[in-house]
């Protein structure tokens, strides 16, 4: 997972490394900076640590949101095929600078989910993080895997901003000891966040 045979603060953190898909690279933590180090490894809001450090709201671009029906069984989330589900994709973007922070994409299964966080789910300009902590669903993250990705022919939403290389974590959140969601997150590795001035 990280180049590097110094001292490795996520090794433990992200239960699912051998199983990383083939397109993700390893990661040079020294090569990072310690805004990036942490977004790898936190496990609360991702966009309330963002508004934190660069002291600007962050808003939630929806690129597209939809129900599916699984075609084969998805093991990670422990459901068969046919199974429901709804595939989502944001950008987090910062309100003023525009600045790309996170291209994200999940996949959640509603049947698990309670009423209140699918009533949410509806509403534009929401994310995730903030959806959970409103409803108050009972949540158990685990961190399963994160690398180094380029995207060769990105989504159309972010070839505005520019830039390809990516770090990239996936986790599952659980509730009622059953998987609902499954979450990735990449996040550029050309910029690096200062906090913004009006």
């Amino acid at each position: 997972m990280v180049a590097t045979s110094a001292y490795d603060p996520i090794s433990e953190l992200f239960v699912g490394n051998f199983e990383r898909p083939a397109g993700l690279e390893e990661i040079n933590l020294r090569a990072l900076t310690p805004f990036q180090r942490a977004l790898l490894v936190i496990d609360g809001t991702v966009t309330k640590f963002i508004e934190a450090v660069t002291m600007e709201p962050v808003e939630v671009q929806l690129i597209d949101q939809a129900t599916q029906r699984l075609k084969s069984e998805h093991r990670l989330l422990e459901v068969l095929s046919q199974t429901p589900v709804i595939n989502r994709r944001v950008l987090l973007l910062g309100k003023y600078s525009r600045t790309l922070h996170a291209y994200a994409s999940s996949v959640v299964v509603p049947e698990r989910a309670i009423p209140d966080f699918n009533k949410k789910l509806e509403i534009p300009g929401e994310s995730l993080g903030r959806m959970l902590l409103e409803s108050r669903m009972e949540q158990y993250r685990e961190l399963l895997w994160c690398g180094r990705e380029r995207l060769a022919d990105p989504p159309d939403a972010i070839k505005e901003y520019g830039g390809k290389n990516f770090l990239s974590r996936t986790y599952r959140i659980s509730t009622g000891k059953q998987p609902v969601m499954l979450i990735n997150e990449k996040f550029p590795l050309e910029t690096s966040p200062t906090p913004f001035h009006h």
